[in-house]
């Protein structure tokens, strides 16, 4: 009887491992979703590594054209502000041209030199002109802390209170911003 057991033991001991053996290789063939607790099949798990390696790939690219529009960006920035530094100063040429010939010619005395000085002026308005810079701060103007320094307050009899009596300084904006506020007396 001993043996009939020990035979029913091995033959139970190999079914248990046949099946073991079995649930093994069911095991390998499928992965288990932790998130759903649902089985996918090795096919499946194929198709979700090849979608998720696509996703993979386009995200790369997509921060790859990122990273190059970030740097041309940039590139195109600094191009913008040397343009209008090279327009600024094209619009200036002129005006030193013309203080070197002034310089050049020796004569600084006299009514002719004060006309070429006097025309100099006229082309630098022109120059700031053309850049859309406007200057202000003239003698009567209401004063306003905004866009004026007031360095002193003067009596002056033909001006109203609060008025602009002195420019030391002209004042210079572009549109809206100030470039350098007027440095002026105003009138007690």
């Amino acid at each position: 009887m001993a043996k009939k057991k020990t035979a029913k033991t091995a033959d139970a001991k190999k079914t248990t491992e046949t099946e073991q053996t079995a649930e093994t290789a069911e095991v390998t063939e499928t992965t288990d979703t932790a998130a759903s607790g649902e089985t996918v099949s090795k096919e499946e798990y194929d198709k979700l590594k090849a979608e998720f390696d696509s996703q993979k790939e386009q995200f790369l690219r997509m921060a790859a054209e990122y990273d190059n529009f970030r740097k041309r960006t940039e590139k195109e920035k600094l191009q913008t502000f040397d343009n209008a530094l090279a327009t600024t100063v094209e619009a200036f040429l002129p005006v030193a041209d013309n203080f070197a010939l002034a310089l050049a010619s020796g004569t600084t005395e006299g009514e002719d030199f004060r006309k070429g000085i006097e025309m100099i002026e006229k082309q630098l308005d022109t120059a700031f002109e053309k850049l859309n810079v406007v200057k202000f701060g003239e003698r009567g103007e209401d004063f306003d802390p905004l866009l004026h320094d007031a360095v002193s307050r003067v009596d002056d009899e033909e001006l109203e209170e609060d008025k602009i009596a002195g420019v030391l300084q002209k004042g210079f904006k572009i549109g809206d911003k100030i470039i350098r506020h007027a440095m002026v007396q105003v009138s007690n």
